[in-house]
């Protein structure tokens, strides 16, 4: 399960987002029937000279390549559409690394796009938090949700 990256200096000042990418992975590897051992999480799409969250996305798939897979299946759960991201990155550049390091297919599993249950359940999510939305959190939760992740491997 590839998320998109973001600086680790969000994590360091209480973003909650790589908790919500390990809780997102965690409970849809679960829903899907998934031992441990059957899944990854990794991040994609690091640009410029600062540290990103990792594990990396394009050295996961080498690593996996070096292991002989035959083939690999990777799905990006924090895209609702595809893009440039998730077709060129993942399906094309990341699919050539795996390939290169001795691995077989990668196999890109599709986001869900334009489909009409997809949109109707996206407009209905909207409309449910439009209202009374979060405003922030305080620095208590921004502080706990960082030792979370860092509980959980995050570099700090």
């Amino acid at each position: 399960m590839s998320f998109h990256g973001v600086p680790q200096s969000t994590l360091r000042n209480g973003d909650p987002y790589h908790c919500q990418c390990q809780k997102t992975a965690r409970l849809l590897a679960e829903n899907l029937g998934l031992t441990d051992d059957e899944w990854l999480l990794s991040f994609q799409s690091r640009v410029g000279r600062e540290k990103w969250l990792d594990p990396y996305t394009d050295k996961t798939v080498m690593t996996l390549g070096k292991q002989s897979l035959r083939r690999v299946d990777v799905i990006c759960p924090g895209f609702s559409t595809d893009c440039l991201e998730t077709l060129e990155e993942i399906a094309m550049q990341n699919a050539a690394f795996f390939s290169a390091a001795g691995g077989g297919t990668l196999h890109y599993i599709p986001a869900l796009n334009a489909r009409d249950d997809h949109i109707q359940f996206l407009a209905k999510l909207v409309q449910q938090h439009i209202e009374n939305w979060p405003a922030g959190a305080d620095e208590s939760s921004r502080r706990a949700t960082r030792d979370r992740a860092v509980a959980m491997g995050a570099t700090a």
